[in-house]
């Protein structure tokens, strides 16, 4: 069987702590029209369907535009700080 390893893709990431709410959205964030259901829960629309954040969750704008909720541990295993 062959392998193949992830291209590098670099994206905007922030993570959604409480703190901020919602005036402390990035704009690609607040452009989208992305809905709070509580003050806990954030609703994603993708490509696959509707997605929750959850507090502590990282909202990713990938390569193309896209958005997605990613939980911490998945985010950190999948992605690196890039340095500017």
């Amino acid at each position: 069987m062959a392998k193949f390893r992830k291209k590098p893709v670099e994206i905007e990431a922030w993570q959604w702590d409480g703190n901020a709410g919602v005036d402390g959205r990035p704009d690609w964030i607040r452009a989208g029209g992305y809905e709070m259901t509580t003050d806990r829960e954030l609703v994603i629309p993708t490509r696959e369907g509707v997605r929750y954040a959850a507090l502590g969750d990282w909202i990713i704008r990938g390569a193309s535009g896209e958005i997605y909720p990613y939980k911490p541990r998945i985010f950190e295993a999948t992605y690196d700080a890039v340095q500017e």
